[in-house]
């Protein structure tokens, strides 16, 4: 089918060798079947005698053995001037077809002898020589077999003929190999443009592995020289470049619009004209017989811009081989659109998709999954839902370039899973770093709103007003803290991360609660207080902005123990540790306020005041301390992993 769809292409010049082979082959067809016609006669005229060996005839001419022999055996005399015999209509059917082959071949050499053949085919069939019937006389068998000079024409005379045609069109059209391309009848000048997209072809070739394809052939046809590509195994996918004196013209088809449209995507930048992706039909094609046909022209300004030009195309060719089967996998863990933007990423940097399918593919990345992340992401869960868009994106150009490397470098490929798996933990633990820093954020804001109560307490002589203000930025803090809060639970849902950072969270959010209470019922206290209740508030609040600070300190260290960093755990820890003992001082400090209050001597407005507002603060402490538990557990849980 290749030959077929480089005829609708108006190429039928770069078919030319292959058509005089065929034609070759068929030619040696025709004579073993008209050798087993008059072995049939005999047979049948004396069915005890031996029936011939054709076995190596029928393997050099690439026929059934046992079809051959079954007709012999089993023909027999109808009449006196009749022979029957099975399988005899469809041997008569692979002569017609052969001597349309070798008719073909002469055709694409020669016009005017092709028609010449035609006409003498037509004749033959006219007479019924060639009709496909169950039996056949005798004298049938003689005239197509036989070769009287004097006498009308025959089949037999037919096939010499057209045999001594194809042997003048491939001593005109001898083969040569010009850097791994098969070529024909070229001429010197040819030379340099062929081994241009050969280059191209060579450099990128190691990255189709073990699939099949890129053999190339050229041909010189009148004034242009014809460059084939059959890419890879599919029908209708073939590339023909025709270099003339002034202009390089791609036509390439493709069963495949995406396909085709990403072939022209590898062009962007070069100054070629394209022509639209028109759709076409031909019989015998996949996917209902269509496929599309796009053709790109570029007139060169000299022998370099029309080499490296060849030389592009040469090397572009490898990363369409099952690009259409790569994208569908890929479609399976991120968008489509960015399945086509790993492929165009990966073809641009001379990696390609062959050994991330060679390796499994879609096995691959399923078994990366359950060793390195089986309870983040689930069956049939896309990537991106779980690592984020680009951070997907960048996964699996990571694993198309893990493959590769290990196919090119003789690696095993469990090193290349391991790889993979590896590089997904890597993913995972950024996607943990960026919700990370999301509660950093707000733990940033709960120091802004602890600051805000330390003001409001340290002031000696309160202004109301100046208070209430104090308690209304709190209050705005708190506001935007509970928006970061709602978007980083969202982000914990989407990504499917650990429970634990929703925890850390909702910790965070506690905290900031109690403080912005604290700033409110600061906002309402009466002033004066006794001095050491406001010299007590005072530190209790001063606790509660050391506290957030240790508790930044802490969440900025454990986010880079992912990246295996014995310091910033054993930092992670110690801020812990500095958490857990403010929240003890806070108890204290408490405790200490109650007990004045107890004492007497405030009145109960003043006395609920200093209560309250210190039981807020402590609570925030209590938060905090807590948020350290779940920080310690985090960081554990990374270095033992």
């Amino acid at each position: 089918m290749k030959t077929e769809i480089v005829k609708e292409l108006g190429q039928a010049d770069i078919l030319l060798p292959r058509l005089v082979a065929e034609g070759v082959a068929a030619n040696d067809r025709i004579k073993l079947r008209l050798s087993a016609l008059q072995a049939a006669v005999q047979h049948a005229r004396d069915p005890r005698g031996d029936v011939p060996d054709l076995t190596l005839e029928s393997r050099a001419a690439g026929l059934a053995h046992a079809a051959l022999v079954t007709l012999i055996g089993g023909a027999h005399l109808a009449g006196d001037d009749k022979v029957v015999a099975p399988g005899l209509a469809p041997l008569l059917k692979g002569i017609d077809s052969d001597i349309l082959a070798m008719i073909s071949a002469v055709a694409a050499g020669d016009t005017a002898s092709g028609q010449q053949f035609d006409r003498r085919l037509a004749s033959i069939r006219s007479a019924g020589h060639l009709d496909a019937t169950p039996e056949i006389e005798i004298a049938r068998i003689g005239r197509l077999t036989g070769v009287d000079h004097d006498g009308p024409d025959s089949l037999h005379r037919l096939v010499m003929d057209l045999h001594k045609a194809l042997n003048r069109l491939a001593a005109s059209h001898s083969e040569q190999v010009i850097a791994g391309a098969h070529v024909f009848g070229v001429l010197e000048a040819d030379r340099a443009p062929i081994e241009s997209f050969m280059r191209g072809l060579g450099e990128t070739r190691p990255l189709k592995f073990n699939h099949p394809g890129l053999d190339a052939t050229a041909i010189r046809a009148g004034d242009r020289l014809v460059i084939q590509n059959d890419i890879g195994t599919t029908d209708a996918h073939v590339i023909v470049i025709v270099v003339t004196a002034s202009t390089v013209t791609i036509t390439y088809t493709d069963i495949h619009l995406a396909r085709a449209k990403f072939f022209v995507s590898l062009f962007d930048g070069r100054a070629l004209k394209w022509s639209g992706l028109d759709k076409h039909a031909a019989a015998g094609l996949e996917d209902e017989g269509t496929f599309y046909l796009v053709t790109g022209s570029h007139e060169y300004g000299g022998p370099d811009d029309r080499h490296d030009l060849l030389a592009a195309i040469g090397a572009s060719l490898v990363f369409l081989i099952d690009w259409n089967k790569a994208r569908k996998l890929l479609r399976s863990w991120v968008a489509k659109t960015d399945a086509v933007r790993i492929l165009e990423w990966a073809a641009r940097q001379r990696i390609g998709h062959r050994g991330f399918l060679e390796l499994g593919g879609n096995e691959l990345l399923g078994a990366a999954v359950r060793s390195a992340a089986p309870t983040r992401i689930g069956f049939g869960e896309r990537l991106d839902q779980v690592l984020g868009r680009e951070a997907a994106i960048s996964f699996l150009k990571a694993c198309l370039q893990i493959s590769t490397e290990a196919l090119l470098e003789g690696q095993s490929s469990r090193l290349a899973r391991d790889r993979i798996g590896a590089d997904l933990v890597r993913h995972l633990d950024r996607v943990d770093s960026a919700l990370l820093a999301m509660v950093l954020r707000q733990i940033g804001l709960a120091r802004d709103v602890a600051a805000l109560v330390q003001q409001s307490l340290a002031m000696t002589e309160p202004d109301p007003a100046a208070v209430k203000q104090l308690a209304e930025r709190a209050g705005r803090i708190e506001q935007k803290a509970d928006r970061i809060a709602i978007e980083a639970r969202a982000e914990i849902t989407r990504l499917n991360a650990r429970a634990v950072i929703g925890d850390l969270v909702d910790r965070v959010e506690q905290a900031i609660d109690e403080l912005e209470q604290a700033a409110f019922i600061a906002s309402l206290t009466p002033a004066p207080m006794k001095p050491e209740i406001s010299s007590a508030l005072q530190a209790l609040a001063g606790i509660g902005v050391t506290a957030t600070e240790h508790a930044a300190a802490g969440l900025a260290a454990a986010a880079e123990v992912q990246e295996g960093r014995r310091a910033d755990s054993e930092d992670a820890l110690a801020a812990v540790a500095r958490l857990m003992d403010a929240e003890h001082q806070a108890d204290a400090r408490e405790r200490e306020i109650t007990t004045l209050v107890f004492s007497g001597g405030l009145d109960v407005t003043a006395s609920l005041a200093a209560l309250e507002l210190a039981r807020a603060i402590e609570r925030a402490t209590d938060c905090l301390a807590s948020f350290g538990h779940l920080l310690r557990r985090y960081t554990m849980s990374d270095l033992s992993a």
